[in-house]
C-alpha cells in the first residue's frame, strides 16, 4: 500500500533523526501541528509543505505528495501561460490544453505509483478548476478543453472508487458521464461506466458486475479495447449470478475482439488497456468458472507483463489474490 502524506513525513523524519519538536522548530509551527500532518488529519499549506521536504531531506517528495505533480511537467513558459488563461478565459490556446493535459497524465501516472491518498486533494482542486475554466472559455480550442475538464472529473472518481468511498466515487463518476455525454467522447462514457463496475465488484454486487461492464461493451464510441476489457469482466459477473453459458459466451467475445483488435493502441485515456492487461480479467472470469489452470496462466502472465509503475499499483491487489488462489487449487 502507498504511503500517505503523513506516513513518508513521519518515516522521513525520523531517517532524519528529528524529534517532532526539533522538527517544529525548523520548520516554525507548532509541534502539534507535525503531528496532526503526521497522522493525516491536517495537510499543510504549500509554504510548510517545501520547508518540511527540505529539513527532512526528501528531495522534493513531499511537494510531490501533495501537488500530485511531478516537477518537470510544466515548465516556467507553461505556468505563464495557465496562468493568463486563468485569468483571461477567453485566451485559451492550444499550448495551455497540452500542458493541462499533461498535468493530469502525470497525476495518473503517480496513482500507480503513490496510490490515491495523497493525490485525491490536489485532483480535485485540479477538475474543479479546469471545469470551471470550461464555462468561461470560448473559441477553437474549448471542445479540447472539454474533454481534458472531463477526464479529470472521471479521474477523481476513480480515486475515492480505489480508496473505497464509494459514494463520493459515484457522485464523481455520474458527473463524468454527463460531461462525456455532452462532449459526445465514447470512450470517457464507457470508461466511467467500467469504474462503476469496479465499485459493484469491491462490493460482491454481482449484478451490478454484469450490468455496468455490459453497459460499457455496448456504449456507443467505445473502443475495441474497452470492449474486450468488459466483456471478460462481465463474464465474471455473469458466472458469480450463475449464468455459466452467458459467462462463455461473453469470453468467447472477448476472445474474438481481441484477436480483431492487432495492433491497434489503447485510447489515450485507457492507456494501461493492452493485450497482456485483458488477461488479468480474463483471469479473474475463468477463475471462477473453475478453470485454475487456465486462470493461473492468464493471471502470472498479465502480473509479469505490467509495467514497471504499474506493478505495485493498489489496484493490482485483487489480481495477485487470485493468482494465489488460483495456483492453490
Amino acid at each position: 500500500m502507498a504511503e500517505s502524506f503523513g506516513q513518508a513525513l513521519r518515516r522521513l523524519r525520523r531517517t532524519a533523526g528529528l524529534t517532532q519538536s526539533a522538527l517544529a522548530r525548523h520548520v516554525h509551527v507548532d509541534q502539534g501541528n507535525i503531528s496532526r500532518y503526521e497522522h493525516d488529519r491536517q495537510r499543510p499549506d504549500v509554504r510548510a509543505v517545501a520547508a518540511l521536504d527540505e529539513a527532512v531531506g526528501a528531495a522534493g517528495a513531499l511537494r510531490r505528495l501533495v501537488t500530485g505533480v511531478a516537477e518537470d511537467v510544466l515548465d516556467d513558459a507553461d505556468r505563464t501561460r495557465i496562468e493568463r488563461v486563468l485569468d483571461r478565459p477567453h485566451t485559451l490556446d492550444g499550448g495551455t490544453v497540452t500542458a493541462l493535459a499533461g498535468v493530469l497524465a502525470a497525476q495518473r501516472r503517480l496513482d500507480d505509483v503513490l496510490g490515491p491518498v495523497p493525490l485525491i486533494p490536489p485532483t480535485l482542486a485540479h477538475a474543479r478548476l479546469v471545469t470551471g475554466l470550461v464555462r468561461q472559455a470560448a473559441g477553437p480550442h474549448r471542445p479540447a478543453l472539454a474533454a481534458v475538464a472531463a477526464e479529470w472529473v472521471q479521474f477523481a472518481g476513480w480515486l475515492y472508487a480505489e480508496d473505497r468511498q464509494d459514494r463520493e466515487a459515484l457522485r464523481w463518476l455520474t458527473e463524468a458521464e454527463q460531461a462525456a455525454d455532452e462532449i459526445e467522447d465514447g470512450v470517457l462514457a464507457a470508461q466511467a461506466a467500467n469504474f462503476r463496475g469496479y465499485i459493484a465488484r469491491q462490493q460482491q454486487n454481482w449484478r451490478g458486475v454484469a450490468r455496468w461492464f455490459l453497459t460499457e461493451h455496448h456504449t456507443p464510441g467505445a473502443s475495441v479495447h474497452q470492449r474486450i476489457g468488459a466483456a471478460a469482466q462481465a463474464a465474471h459477473g455473469a458466472s458469480r449470478l450463475g449464468d455459466r453459458d452467458g459467462a462463455r459466451r461473453l469470453l468467447d467475445t472477448a476472445a474474438e475482439l481481441l484477436e480483431e483488435s492487432g495492433q491497434r493502441p489503447a485510447p489515450g485515456t485507457a492507456y494501461w488497456l493492452t493485450p497482456t492487461f485483458h488477461r488479468l480479467n480474463l483471469g479473474m472470469a475463468t477463475l471462477d468458472m473453475g478453470l485454475h489452470d487456465v486462470a493461473a496462466d492468464h493471471l502470472g502472465s498479465g502480473l509479469d507483463g505490467l509495467p514497471e509503475d504499474q506493478r505495485h499499483a493498489a489496484w493490482t491487489g485483487e489480481y495477485r489474490t487470485a493468482h494465489a488462489q488460483a495456483l492453490a487449487r
